[in-house]
């Protein structure tokens, strides 16, 4: 194989509402919002009052490991179906925490979790190093993450070949025995050499060979770069050093220059392939010590530039990184390394900077056997976030690992998630380009288990995602409903939603908002009310099992103004040909009957709407040329109890224009 086949990718470097709100004027109408057209996103919120525990935008990931089986897949060699099984059941956990990413470890030791043309399988999969597992195991996670509209961002190690020193253990094709050159053993482990040109080069081959071929959210090194130092051993690179070191004082030097090219050229192949892949390191939380450098931290504790060689604050200044995740795995007034001082000396580092700043968790010490006792309180992990509100560069958190946020030991997860994860949270947004149009929400209406609502994706502005708001009785329209996640019930990449937590009698207005790639949101939607329903209500849209029509009723999704995903239409004949909309009456008495239908200037100004009462049919005729898109009352019935057709449209009338169809509300008053 030709490792620099396909360098494709390597161009050169590329740099990197308010206004007055209407009241509601019937319930069952709509909301109007200011004007938002395309690229008008939410703004103008700085007045707005805003309650830290429910931040808008978070990040809130947890890493998956794969490296000796840590967290996924449980063993090696499980089948298709139970792997794939224990991935979902990742995902959910993260769903039921209110974590909106995973960080998925997919290149763990020079292998590959999916079909790669430069690296084998990886033995984690099968148990044996080049083995097919019988699908793709990425493009499988890439859309179930997607499907619960949670960020994948793609964990590679650069470096690390194998946890053991023989190469002879590596599958006959690997890389490294082809070239054994480019590698070299360091404390009983194999590692590529980062001094070796040709090493950078496959490396970034390898890797921008998954940028490309999949939806990834983000690529994610973590923080093995040079091996970490062992004891009475010297990394065996001198001839690298003789060869490539030139122009450089000393190989320390040269050595943190091999780790910056291969940062700063995996961020130039990244945005050049794909603008909207977050590219972040989660190194070691500590860069220097200020009694080494005065620009260092107030620490003590193992220096990550002198002994990885990694210049992590050369990288966030730099902007070659978008995010930064130290791993600050220490608690709060520990001497050596305090969780305070740190957050404060990152927040500094990433200031005025476009990197946005991340906290790598220790979920694994929270409650684990022989941890310092600080790690023994419940309120140790949660204790780290209140402290992060003291940082607005602080944008969210990567818990380590998967496993241990499902562990739960004291409390520790719950405890956190009860006080800062209570409300889903956006994405921290990327870049400036404009946001998408604002949408508009189809449908709302109340369904067995909650409030349906629908809406249709705008193809021109390509949303990735939505997001729903909720508020509490119909309100004028307030920017600042959008200014945290107070109101934010749910994101989606999907077109509809139900909400399982509105209550039977409650009245609610509901807003949508789009979201593009880079997290930018839209304005809102125009608000859609649900009224309570009392006692009793229901909706029968056309595309429910309760409606039937003739085959000469046509169907249609022309109008905007439409309930559900679409409406039955039909020429006025004389005949009564009618579309009956039918449901079960719990008891005999006085029901509100109300149709929605789309309305427009060619439709028909008197369609009879039969209802279908206890002491015989009554007509009501309407005028489908205006006021459509909202509950209109046909009026107060006496309807007898019963599984039955209640009301119909008919086709018998003598003026012009399509008769339409859609949907009926009954309520028991």
């Amino acid at each position: 194989m030709t490792y620099r086949a396909g360098r494709k990718w390597r161009p050169a470097a590329i740099g990197r509402i308010a206004a007055a709100a209407l009241l509601l004027i019937l319930a069952g109408a709509v909301v109007p919002t200011p004007a938002a057209g395309a690229g008008a996103g939410i703004k103008d919120l700085a007045a707005c009052s805003t309650a830290p525990a429910t931040p808008k935008r978070q990040l809130r990931a947890m890493w998956i490991a794969s490296v000796a089986n840590i967290d996924w897949p449980s063993k090696a060699g499980l089948g298709v179906s139970a792997q794939q099984a224990e991935f979902r059941s990742w995902l959910d956990l993260a769903a039921q925490k209110n974590m909106n990413a995973v960080v998925v470890q997919i290149r763990p030791t020079a292998d590959a979790f999916w079909p790669s043309p430069y690296e084998p399988w990886s033995q984690w999969l099968t148990g044996t190093q080049g083995t097919n597992p019988g699908y793709d195991p990425l493009a499988f996670m890439v859309s179930e993450a997607h499907a619960r509209n949670i960020e994948f961002h793609a964990w590679f190690n650069p470096y690390r070949i194998a946890n053991h020193d023989d190469a002879t253990r590596l599958v006959a094709g690997h890389p490294a025995r082809q070239n054994p050159g480019w590698r070299f053993a360091y404390g009983g482990k194999l590692y590529y050499n980062p001094g070796i040109p040709a090493v950078r080069d496959f490396i970034e081959d390898a890797i921008m060979d998954a940028v490309t071929r999949y939806d990834l959210d983000g690529v994610h090194l973590d923080d093995y770069f040079y091996p970490y130092p062992v004891s009475g051993q010297t990394i065996p690179d001198a001839s690298a050093y003789a060869q490539y070191g030139a122009g450089f004082g000393n190989v320390h030097d040269w050595r943190r220059n091999n780790v910056n090219l291969l940062v700063k050229e995996l961020d130039q192949l990244i945005h050049t392939a794909r603008s909207w892949v977050s590219f972040g390191v989660s190194p070691f939380g500590i860069w220097r010590n200020a009694a080494t450098d005065p620009l260092g931290s107030r620490t003590s504790g193992m220096q990550s530039y002198d002994a990885v060689y990694a210049d992590t604050r050369l990288w966030a200044k730099q902007g070659w990184i978008d995010y930064i995740a130290p791993q600050i795995y220490w608690h709060i007034g520990y001497s050596v390394a305090d969780y305070a001082v740190l957050t404060a000396w990152w927040s500094s580092v990433v200031k005025d900077t476009d990197v946005q700043l991340l906290i790598g968790q220790a979920a694994y010490r929270a409650g684990a056997a022989g941890e310092d006792p600080a790690w023994q309180q419940p309120g140790e992990l949660t204790d780290h976030l209140y402290g992060n509100r003291q940082h607005p560069e602080i944008v969210g958190d990567i818990f380590f690992s998967a496993k241990d946020v499902r562990a739960n030991r004291i409390d520790g997860i719950s405890r956190l998630v009860t006080d800062h994860y209570s409300r889903p949270a956006l994405i921290p947004v990327r870049g400036t380009a404009a946001a998408p149009t604002s949408p508009s929400i189809t449908s709302a209406a109340r369904v067995s288990n909650g409030i349906s609502l629908s809406w249709q994706r705008d193809g021109s502005s390509s949303p990735t995602s939505y997001a729903v708001y909720r508020v509490d009785g119909f309100p004028a329209m307030d920017p600042c409903f959008f200014a945290d996640a107070r109101n934010l019930l749910k994101t989606t990449r999907g077109t509809s939603f139900t909400d399982t937590t509105a209550t039977a009698t409650g009245t609610y207005t509901y807003y949508l908002t789009a979201l593009d790639r880079a997290q930018r949101e839209s304005g809102p939607s125009t608000g859609r009310v649900v009224t309570g329903t009392g006692p009793f209500s229901v909706v029968v849209d056309n595309g429910d099992a309760g409606f039937t029509a003739g085959s000469n009723w046509g169907t249609s999704s022309f109008s905007s103004q439409l309930h559900g995903t679409d409406y039955r239409f039909a020429d006025p004949v004389t005949a009564s040909d009618l579309a009956w909309f039918r449901a079960e009456i719990p008891a005999t008495g006085s029901y509100r009957v109300e149709v929605w239908y789309p309305a427009n200037s060619g439709y028909n100004s008197a369609t009879p709407f039969i209802v279908a009462t206890g002491g015989g049919n009554q007509v009501v005729n309407v005028d489908q040329r205006v006021n459509g898109g909202q509950w209109r009352g046909l009026g107060t019935f006496t309807l007898s109890a019963g599984t039955r057709n209640v009301v119909g449209v008919s086709r018998w009338t003598s003026t012009s224009g399509y008769v339409i169809a859609d949907a009926v509300r009954i309520t028991k008053l």
